[in-house]
């Protein structure tokens, strides 16, 4: 970036045409979200100050951020924020960003427990930056969650989401390994809700590389074949389920079928479902446990 007088509209301008050159993903819209953060304002105050003049500070500050894209990093990772649900989550490299087909777990969810007590208990395996289990608990305020990760790194992100969205009094965050987390062997759940590693080993090389190289792989990596902790989910939500409980599990595209026989291989689902997403992919598992 020369050294020269900018305005807003001349910075974000150059900087487009600067992504566009060097191949970044989405350069207008990449442009917009770090100025916007660089100058603590959303998008929407770009567009009302587009003669606003750029200070010296600010135009350093947004150098670096220029850089840190340049080199891949996503926006989310730079500016320390996703929106799920319409809720705003601090995220960081120690968890996945959260990503809008996510958000059909919720809805699925939600239309369940819409036929049956609120007052139920969710466990949500592997929560990351707790998006799931805070999205759930600001629908459902009589609902409890046990929320899992093996990461602390993550459970300390999710604890500090949660406070901001003033439900970290009725989400309890566990660090262990999927079900061997869950403080109390006799507790029973109304709902299992997660979004589980499954991408294979294969698939993980032909990431983006904002995903690929930034991303933590252990939420990422499934096995060889993308479905090791797909299998054992399966195997193992029946356990923990109470009467008519559910598993809800976000999967792969084109895992649906492998999906579908693990279930039905378990024979211990009364019925299951798969639910698309936004882009009409098979997205999301439900399956109630007989």
């Amino acid at each position: 970036m020369p050294e020269e007088s900018w305005t807003v509209l001349k910075l974000l301008q150059w900087t487009t045409d600067y992504f566009q050159k060097n191949n970044v993903p989405e350069p207008r819209t990449s442009a917009e979200v770090l100025l916007a953060h660089v100058l603590a304002e959303d998008r929407l105050f770009l567009y009302l100050n587009y003669d606003r003049p750029m200070e010296t500070t600010e135009l350093a500050a947004y150098r670096a951020c220029i850089k840190r894209r340049l080199g891949g990093e996503p926006n989310q990772y730079i500016t320390g924020l996703q929106e799920f649900w319409s809720l705003p989550l601090r995220v960081g490299p120690d968890v996945l960003i959260p990503r809008p087909e996510t958000e059909v777990l919720v809805e699925a969810v939600l239309e369940f427990l819409d036929k049956a007590d609120p007052n139920v208990d969710i466990l949500d395996l592997g929560t990351g930056s707790g998006a799931i289990a805070i999205a759930l608990a600001r629908e459902l305020p009589a609902t409890r969650i046990v929320a899992t990760d093996l990461s602390m790194a993550a459970l300390r992100l999710a604890q500090e989401n949660a406070k901001l969205h003033q439900v970290d009094e009725r989400i309890l965050f566990v660090r262990g390994d999927m079900f061997a987390a869950i403080p109390i062997a006799s507790q029973k759940f109304k709902v299992v809700v997660t979004n589980p590693p499954y991408v294979s080993h294969v698939e993980i090389l032909e990431l983006p590389r904002e995903i690929r190289d930034f991303e933590p792989h252990h939420a990422l990596e499934g096995g060889p074949d993308g479905l090791a902790a797909i299998r054992h989910i399966i195997a193992e939500a029946p356990r923990v389920l109470c009467q008519a409980g559910a598993l809800f599990m976000e999967m792969g595209a084109g895992q649906a079928e492998s999906v579908s026989a693990l279930v039905l291989e378990r024979q211990m689902y009364r019925s299951f479902h798969i639910r698309k997403d936004y882009s009409g992919i098979d997205r999301v598992l439900v399956a109630e446990k007989i």
